[in-house]
């Protein structure tokens, strides 16, 4: 007498699915063990710089969305609260992305819309890439290290020095120089980055606890928003 031993309900849908063409590396109890691709909703302050970087990066089609905001830090906020409840952007992870920008004739209320700006976003469940002072910041990390307060008129020499240009103000702002950032700072397979978020990592140390963001310079968190969509980049 032939022993015959009922096969697994799991054997048993692996022979099924094999019978009508599926393998088993395509199963769908294989896909559901996939982790799911977030999708993120980014708003930044920055007309061609900052949008122009994060759209370039490798993420599945549509799931980067770059939304221009107000011009204010608090505004912003608010545009990116009111945004993020559209049926289309809900279920999405919402960064805003912003620098300090400092500006002496502002120096009365602008730490105070800073500080403001980032507390409202975070107790609103979202989520900050600011830079201080500038989002250039995050660019000069790439080649060097910074220890020490930099202004927007500190760090772009430094980049025109980098990026080797002629002149920073009517090259670096461009259309098309910006549409190049992404692929610029991945040369060497990313080890650039990986030096920026590691410099970028240090700083942000140096700050943590304290609500008094204003005064974090230099300082960018811009890093926290790349490993997430490192993590969700095209296989």
């Amino acid at each position: 007498m032939i022993d015959y031993k009922k096969p697994s309900k799991t054997k048993a849908n692996e022979d099924y699915l094999r019978l009508i063409g599926f393998e088993k590396e395509t199963s769908p109890y294989e896909e559901e063990k996939l982790e799911k691709k977030k999708s993120f909703l980014i708003i930044c302050e920055g007309e061609n710089t900052e949008p122009l970087y994060f759209k370039n990066f490798p993420v599945p089609t549509n799931t980067v969305m770059i939304e221009r905001g107000c011009n204010t830090k608090t505004k912003l906020v608010d545009y990116a609260l009111e945004i993020s409840k559209k049926e289309k952007y809900v279920g999405k992870e919402v960064w805003c992305v912003f620098d300090y920008d400092i500006k002496p004739d502002e120096a009365a209320t602008q730490p105070q819309d800073f500080n403001n700006a980032i507390t409202k976003a975070e107790s609103n469940g979202m989520k900050v890439a600011r830079s201080n002072d500038a989002f250039e910041l995050w660019f000069v990390l790439h080649y060097q290290k910074l220890d020490v307060r930099h202004t927007r008129k500190e760090l772009f020499p430094i980049l025109k020095k980098a990026w080797k240009l002629k002149s920073f103000s009517k090259t670096a702002k461009t259309l098309n120089f910006c549409e190049g950032h992404y692929e610029r700072h991945q040369i060497n397979e990313g080890k650039l980055q990986k030096l920026a978020i590691a410099r970028a990592r240090e700083l942000h140390k140096k700050h943590i606890g304290r609500e008094d963001f204003a005064n974090h310079c230099p300082c960018t968190t811009i890093y926290l928003l790349v490993e997430e969509l490192n993590k969700n980049l095209k296989e």
